[in-house]
């Protein structure tokens, strides 16, 4: 893409307007995405004394300080590298209610750090276009620039910064070695922009030869992508339609599963607490090793996710682990991504997080409650296998847990809870109400174990009619599998 660029020949489209005219338009478009309850994300890259800066000050100006954001992405830190690379940006994608610009963008470690080799260049690309594409099917507008000056230019602007009282902040090593080898790293630049040029969200090159024109430049395409993203986004709104699906239920998985399992007092007694200290010792492990456990509990409403959770961390170091108990989302959650709460939960190499109910939620309660739409619960399965899927390339161990009780071992736990003062907390009207629908929740649990057990990231399917006994199988579970994990080469 920069290799046929020509500075000479590239039109600039908006040089007959003032910068200030065009960020007033900005201004209003913002109040208009805002009340759509849109989120803009802008990303802006380019080569180093390029002037991101100045075109961010100018595409900010003149907005609502309470609804825009500038995040700055250089090299990412030690905290950063302890999860996958989309983690950071995942922390600070934009609200329903803003406009949010990246000052270097998710691809500026693959620009401008990462070893560039083409395996490397896919194994990041893969990542981060996934999030892109996410962001986007979940109506944001992104739009993408990059700053392209010639190596004289460059060179200038060095030169202007180094006269600066602020040069050591606005200069380093890095604006000095893409000016000695600029052909090299203009090699490099096109081959990240090619791969990483979607049709929903392009590459914008900007001349930016002389920044006031650059500035004018990316503040016109950005009103036009933001009104042409309205659009699109309000017209896929109105469309109601049930989206086609094709899915067949090859086999009910949870009708094979033997609910009359049992494990006698004694055996249970016998082998607890042998299991929990492998359990511990397996995760301290983990920790030496800098490896990531993630662990989801799914199951019947009443199965025993709570007790199983329980047995499992019982001699586990508790500054090793955390547990959430995942509920409808608040007021801010529900401003992002459905999978945003998660990533602020996921965690860094070395500890244990547990979810009792998970991000599974968006294709089971939202599913049935009609709390999200077809599409939008459709697309989810392939979303949730992608997600899972960078955890573990990362290296994290991710593992599921589903437990199955039948209808009549759920009437009596809830006749127990109503019963006992202590467990009384347990049960709501919400979960007799629920009950009435659990034919629709066994359809979409077996469609949700069947399209997301994956070899990386599988589900264990628990017999839950005897708690004892279903607490043994989650400890011989997770045993079993960190065992199988930690033998794996990890990069």
């Amino acid at each position: 893409m920069l290799e046929k660029f020509n500075f000479d020949e590239i039109p600039m489209t908006f040089d007959s307007f003032k910068r200030a005219e065009l960020g007033e338009k900005l201004d209003r478009l913002q109040r208009i995405v805002s009340n759509l309850d849109i989120p803009v994300l802008i990303l802006v890259d380019g080569w180093e004394s390029s002037g991101k800066g100045y075109v961010i000050n100018d595409l900010t100006r003149e907005l609502d300080p309470r609804f825009v954001r500038v995040e700055v992405f250089e090299e990412a830190t030690d905290i950063d590298k302890d999860h996958p690379s989309v983690w950071r940006f995942w922390q600070r994608i934009p609200s329903r209610s803003e406009i949010v610009v990246y000052d270097r963008s998710f691809y500026y470690q693959v620009f401008n750090k990462d070893e560039r080799t083409d395996k490397k260049l896919k194994q990041r690309t893969h990542e981060l276009l996934n999030l892109e594409k996410m962001l986007i099917n979940d109506d944001t507008i992104v739009i993408k620039f990059f700053l392209n000056i010639s190596q004289a230019t460059q060179k200038m602007n060095i030169k202007e910064l180094e006269k600066s009282e602020n040069r050591q902040y606005l200069l380093n090593d890095e604006d000095y070695a893409q000016n000695k080898n600029y052909e090299e790293h203009k090699k490099w630049f096109g081959k990240v922009l090619e791969a990483t040029n979607l049709k929903e969200s392009p590459w914008h090159i900007i001349n930016a030869e002389k920044r006031k024109e650059a500035s004018k430049e990316i503040l016109g395409i950005t009103l036009d992508k933001i009104n042409v993203g309205i659009e699109r986004i309000t017209r896929e709104r109105k469309e109601t339609q049930a989206v086609n699906r094709s899915f067949v239920l090859e086999k009910d998985l949870l009708a094979a599963v033997d609910l009359k399992q049992t494990i006698s007092d004694a055996d249970y007694n016998n082998q607890l607490e042998k299991l929990q200290r492998e359990a511990a010792e397996l995760v301290y492990s983990c920790y030496m090793q800098d490896i990531a456990l993630i662990l989801a509990f799914e199951g019947m409403d009443a199965a025993g996710k709570g007790g199983a959770i329980k047995r499992l961390t019982r001699y586990i170091d508790p500054r090793s682990y955390k547990i959430y108990g995942i509920k409808a989302p608040n007021p801010i959650e529900k401003e992002h991504h459905y999978l945003w709460r998660f990533e602020q939960r996921f965690p860094r190499d070395g500890d244990m997080v547990i979810f009792d109910r998970s991000w599974y939620g968006r294709v089971l309660v939202e599913r049935i409650e009609n709390f999200t739409t077809q599409k939008e619960w459709e697309r989810a399965y392939e979303e949730i296998n992608q997600m899972e899927q960078v955890q573990t390339d990362h290296g994290s161990i991710v593992m599921k847990f589903f437990l199955m009780i039948d209808k009549d071992e759920q009437k009596i736990r809830f006749e127990d809870r109503e019963d006992e003062i202590d467990k009384n907390y347990k049960i709501t009207d919400e979960d007799w109400r629920n009950r009435g629908k659990w034919d629709d929740y066994y359809t979409a649990f077996n469609e949700m174990l069947q399209r997301t057990d994956t070899e990386n990231a599988p589900w264990f399917i628990i017999a839950g009619n005897d708690k004892k006994f279903a607490r043994i199988q989650v400890l011989k579970h997770f045993i079993n599998h960190v065992k199988i994990e930690l033998k794996k080469e990890r990069s």
